[in-house]
């Protein structure tokens, strides 16, 4: 039943042909028409490191569909001198175990291992600020806070709870557009992930107290990490789309004498705007997880799958629904955007046995000032 491979250029490829063709459904409305607004419809992503950046002034942000989906990082940032604090939550639920594309039964992981994963919640709320150094640069600073719990079963049909919280590691990440035209953005990121998440977070377990938890349990990477991207973005009169390819590229070795799998994403997007208040959108995504680089001496692989580094990696290919409001009027609250999206995972290929995912939710709420 367990599956250990290493995640290869194949993967990859299998990716991009699965968004190309989403992207070219998702694209094919909004291309129909001609491309207006070029200065108007501009607005900014709250998530964003940087993307479709002030072609315009503040009017700019007057569009719910102008930013991209909640759970895109990356699309726009604020104008020159706008300054932009981002508050975003996402809920993320696994339930059930999986080897390659084939779901797993209890019994079917506790024939392996003493223990057996049954569920995760992971729980996380972000802060960020974002800055329009120039309305081609833009920085933005992150900072995570995160609540995990998972539920096991051992052998004897014992069931227990783990859980976790804390900060996970800041990133800070700057964006330029390389190319503007039309209502159309190309824009480079590039950013830096901070070691401050802890790797060394402990509970009670059936073998005694302070029990160093497994890897998906921890708050960080313990590891300097690369985040650079790439987002395309366009508008005309009723319709937004877009894509990104985007990575976080493990750099060096933990203090625990292991390194984190690198992670490679692609996403496409489309979305309507309907009146000046909503907009709805749907995206595709696709994920590439590489297993674990070296082990955490602490933990026995034995033990429990997820304390195993050569089972942490996985293909992932996701749908999302999104919906967008922005706040009318000229109150203290107008120009508020708050945006949700839903995202369902439709394929799934993984090194298990492993948890696989059952949905994400995220929400978002961002103001210029």
């Amino acid at each position: 039943m367990v599956r250990n491979k290493t995640a290869k250029i194949h993967r990859w490829k299998f990716v991009q042909a699965a968004l190309m063709a989403g992207g070219l459904g998702l694209a094919s409305p909004a291309l129909a028409h001609t491309v207006t607004q070029s200065t108007d419809s501009m607005a900014m992503d709250p998530q964003a490191p940087a993307g479709m950046a002030g072609m315009g002034n503040m009017s700019a942000m007057m569009r719910p569909d102008a930013a991209p989906p909640t759970g895109v990082v990356g699309g726009m940032h604020p104008p020159e001198g706008v300054l932009m604090p981002v508050f975003s939550f996402m809920n993320m639920e696994m339930d059930g175990n999986r080897s390659g594309t084939q779901s797993l039964s209890t019994s079917d992981v506790l024939s392996q291992y003493m223990v057996a994963p049954l569920s995760m919640n992971m729980n996380m709320a972000m802060v960020g600020l974002m800055y329009g150094v120039t309305d081609d640069i833009s920085v933005m600073a992150m900072l995570p806070y995160t609540n995990k719990s998972m539920k096991h079963q051992t052998r004897m049909g014992q069931t227990f709870k783990t859980r976790a919280q804390g900060f996970g590691d800041l990133k800070i990440i700057g964006g330029y557009d390389v190319y503007k035209s039309d209502g159309q953005v190309l824009e480079l990121s590039l950013g830096l992930s901070l070691p401050t998440g802890s790797i060394d977070e402990t509970d009670t377990t059936p073998a005694g107290p302070d029990q160093l938890l497994p890897y998906p349990m921890q708050l960080g990477s313990g590891t300097y990490d690369l985040l650079p991207g790439v987002t395309y973005t366009g508008q005309n009169a009723d319709w937004s789309w877009g894509g990104q390819l985007g990575a976080v590229v493990r750099m060096g070795e933990n203090d625990a004498g292991y390194t984190l799998g690198n992670v490679y994403s692609a996403t496409v997007w489309g979305a309507r705007r309907w009146n000046d208040q909503f907009s709805s959108s749907l995206r595709l995504v696709g994920d590439i997880v590489e297993n674990i680089d070296g082990a955490d001496a602490r933990l026995n692989p034995a033990m429990v799958p997820t304390a195993d580094p050569s089972l942490r990696g996985g293909e992932f290919l996701s749908v999302g629904i999104g919906v967008n409001y922005l706040v009318p009027g000229s109150g203290p609250l107008a120009g508020t955007r708050l945006g949700i999206e839903g995202v369902i995972p439709v394929y799934q290929d993984l090194d298990g046995p492993q948890l696989e995912r059952d949905y994400a939710v995220s929400f978002a709420i961002r103001k210029a000032f």
